[in-house]
């Protein structure tokens, strides 16, 4: 195999495996930033010796040999030093043995690290630039890419994280009991964000970033997987399946932003929709009152099985996001029930609900409270004050294809 297309597949092997690497190494070493680093010293010896001898069997394993004879190396390295300080008459370093790499255990290292990726004590950001770089593989470059940040502050943000976490003394592990539960939302939320940016860019050219929603799908699946008795995370997973399945149709040929009743549903992706209910299914028979990702999910399954868009079943869309209001209330969530309301009971309630939130400061620079105001102005024939309204939500978005269908939508009913 010629050297390039060797280094492509390391590259691609890596890509693929780098967070159970990770994940499996931080478990000896007991610091994700060392982990980080063995991880791609592994790299490295994999492009070294791959073009040479040839890409083993089994790639993936070959790397996860790699780091961890790496990580137990330094563990043995450490040990040796403490004794000879101990020897000298020193205080004895308490460093912990390492565990035997035991393979069966890579699920539960995967969980350790996503858990500490998303430690509280690490700001949101810091957790999103930190999940992404350590579970979804994705460089200092790509992450400043994906959320439109130079690229150092990136940097600076992820090596902060890590010094942060070592500073704390964050145990790489997976609380329980209450603290587990305590820690749960805080991994949900970052792997929400992350799909979030992905599905509405909250600035650039593009409304959608797909390979951000990709990483958040899988993480979400992930988890699923890691953690089957918890109804909130199939919640988010359902939740993320039924929304990925109308990516194709959320946009045209030229990228511009479809309506949802706009959308070709022939293009909503069956396969997606499927899993989605699968999950959705799943959070309900473990039982509990449902969370705001299983409420959520809800919904948009509302709309998953509305063949047409005449056929959406408002009233239970409103219904849920009722009680989504008394989960998980915020002046977000309040939008998106007027929204709702409008379409069950018409446009004067869902105004009365939306002129209600207009004071409200956490709105003052979100666009989609305008945007909400110009339809249901439009739909009521108000047609200057939809205009003034329309322009005000393109004024504040920062994402160019949504600028440009709002002011569509401005010279549309000002005609």
């Amino acid at each position: 195999m010629p050297v390039t297309a060797t280094s492509s597949a390391v590259e691609a092997v890596y890509r693929i495996e780098s967070a159970r690497i990770i994940a499996g190494t931080a478990r000896i070493v007991r610091d994700v930033g060392i982990a980080e680093e063995i991880a791609q010293d592994a790299l490295v010896a994999a492009l070294e010796q791959w073009p040479e001898d040839g890409v083993p069997d089994r790639p993936g394993a070959w790397l996860m040999a790699t780091a961890k004879h790496r990580a137990i190396d330094l563990v043995r390295r450490r040990e040796t030093y403490a004794r000879k300080l101990a020897e000298a008459g020193r205080a004895l370093e308490d460093v912990p043995s390492p565990e035997p790499a035991d393979p069966d255990g890579i699920d539960d290292d995967l969980l350790r690290l996503i858990f500490t990726s998303c430690h509280p004590v690490l700001s949101t950001e810091a957790r999103v630039a930190l999940t992404l770089r350590l579970l979804g593989g994705l460089s200092t470059d790509e992450i400043a890419r994906a959320f439109l940040v130079r690229e150092s502050a990136v940097a600076q943000r992820i090596v902060r994280a890590k010094r942060t976490l070592g500073r704390a003394g964050v145990p790489f592990e997976v609380p329980s009991g209450p603290e587990r539960s305590a820690r749960l939302g805080p991994v949900l939320d970052v792997i929400y964000l992350i799909f979030n940016e992905g599905y509405a860019a909250t600035a650039g050219d593009d409304l959608l970033r797909p390979a951000l929603c990709e990483d958040a799908l899988r993480l979400a699946r992930l988890l699923a997987g890691l953690m089957d008795r918890e109804p909130e995370v199939h919640g988010l997973a359902a939740l993320l399946e039924l929304q990925a399945s109308r990516t194709r149709a959320r946009t045209g040929a030229d990228g511009t932003p479809l309506l949802l009743a706009e959308q070709n549903r022939g293009r909503w992706d069956q396969l997606l929709i499927r899993r989605g209910f699968a999950a959705l299914e799943r959070a309900h028979a473990l039982g509990g009152a449902p969370g705001p990702y299983t409420l959520q999910a809800a919904i948009a399954a509302c709309h998953a099985r509305a063949v047409r868009y005449s056929d959406t079943d408002w009233p239970v869309i409103a219904a849920l996001y009722g009680r989504l209001v008394g989960v998980a209330p915020s002046p977000v969530v309040e939008l998106n029930r007027a929204v709702a309301v409008s379409m069950a009971e018409g446009p004067e309630a869902g105004l009365a609900l939306t002129d209600a939130l207009v004071g409200d400061p956490a709105l003052s620079g979100y666009h989609l409270l305008p945007s909400v105001r110009g339809d249901l102005l439009e739909r009521l024939g108000r047609g200057e004050e939809a205009h003034t309204a329309f322009v005000r939500a393109a004024e504040l978005t920062r994402n160019a294809r949504e600028r440009e269908l709002l002011l569509a939508r401005a010279e549309r009913v000002s005609r």
